[in-house]
């Protein structure tokens, strides 16, 4: 069991109808002891779709198999995310998202939606994919405005207004992290100072690390305030830069994010963008080669960073489940303790899934109890 005092077993968890966790307790001699490390459930904050379903465009049963093929990977709680698009046209997905979280979580058997994730369209320097005429300058009154659905917004520090966005949006007790951006270090830390807590999908989209002339990225990896989201593909992120960022920010503050993306319907953020994606070299990326979202999955990701990089195994699993939670303040998952959702998933030796619980159910795997 991986639990916030470290590895400890053979053990194992009871939770109560609930589907909290009440006890782990030891093991007897006279049971049979499946050869598993049983850690908390994946939180992905970072997720325009999988497979055919871009999260713009889902509607009805679309969430369910949007939550299945999450279930597959061990994610038990995520955030929808939409790209950059005009003002207007974020208020029809942001009302099915809302309709898709009170139809999620353990008594649905469908992984939490914790809210949405808004990817724009306040962006700066560095769109990357994202339609550059659709980037706007700030607007304080829409902003004001959002629904409780959104849990999370990417800005650009560099922006007219940003500090003012991120105190407004803080206010409201919304996340906001700093991506899509060129700033200035000061930009960056008024930001910060503002409350902004993230950047997005470290290295991507932003200006780097020079030694000079240092950029978000190198801001990003010195300020412990900042929790950095890191696309773990080996694509986005090249094996030593992902050792760069474990080095060098503390064991509570990078949090794996996917960016999946619907890469086989081959648009992101259908409905609202409509950006044409391929799939080419291991990513989804524009008909020019600009990289646009990813392909891995998390057990993959967390197998990446352990098995090629290097990096412990506990780091790894607080990067996809503790982490993520935390800067998302939800208090009651991302830990296998007394109190906590029995939100859990199993691996194997090889660090592929062999089961998955929701609220102490399981949902994947058939050899585990």
């Amino acid at each position: 069991m991986f639990t916030p005092t470290g590895i400890v077993g053979p053990a194992e968890v009871v939770a109560d109808d609930a589907g909290s966790i009440v006890a782990i307790e030891p093991i007897s001699g006279a049971k049979s002891i499946p050869d598993v490390t049983v850690v908390p459930g994946f939180v992905d904050v970072q997720v325009n779709g999988i497979d055919d379903v871009d999260v713009a465009a889902a509607s009805g049963t679309d969430w369910n198999r949007l939550g299945e093929l999450l279930l597959d990977q061990g994610v038990t709680s995520w955030c929808p995310t939409l790209v950059t698009n005009e003002l207007d046209r974020f208020a029809a997905p942001l009302a099915r998202m809302a309709e898709a979280r009170e139809r999620s979580g353990s008594s649905f058997g469908l992984p939490s939606i914790i809210g949405a994730h808004l990817e724009g369209p306040f962006l700066g320097g560095a769109p990357g994919a994202h339609p550059r005429a659709l980037i706007v300058p700030v607007d304080l009154d829409w902003l004001g405005g959002l629904g409780d659905i959104v849990r999370l917004v990417t800005i650009a520090a560099e922006t007219s207004r940003a500090a003012e966005a991120t105190a407004l949006l803080r206010s409201r007790g919304i996340v906001v992290s700093i991506g899509h951006s060129t700033p200035s270090p000061a930009a960056v830390e008024a930001v910060v100072d503002a409350g902004a807590t993230m950047v997005t999908h470290l290295f991507n989209g932003m200006s780097g690390v020079h030694h000079r002339d240092p950029g978000l990225a190198s801001v990003a990896l010195v300020d412990d305030r900042i929790t950095v989201g890191l696309i773990a593909d080996l694509v986005h992120v090249e094996r030593r830069a992902i050792q760069l960022a474990f080095r060098a920010k503390p064991p509570d503050r990078i949090a794996l994010v996917t960016d999946a993306v619907a890469w086989r319907a081959g648009e992101v953020g259908s409905g609202t963008g409509g950006i044409r994606i391929e799939l080419r070299d291991g990513a989804a990326r524009l008909a020019d080669g600009t990289l646009a979202g990813g392909t891995a999955t998390m057990d993959e990701m967390i197998r990446n960073v352990v098995l090629v990089c290097g990096i412990p195994i506990e780091r790894a699993i607080m990067a996809a489940a503790s982490n993520p939670a935390r800067l998302m303040g939800c208090t009651d998952r991302g830990a296998i303790a007394v109190g906590q959702r029995a939100d859990m998933v199993a691996l194997d030796g090889d660090l592929h899934i062999a089961g998955v619980w929701l609220g102490g159910v399981q949902v994947r795997g058939d050899a585990v109890g």
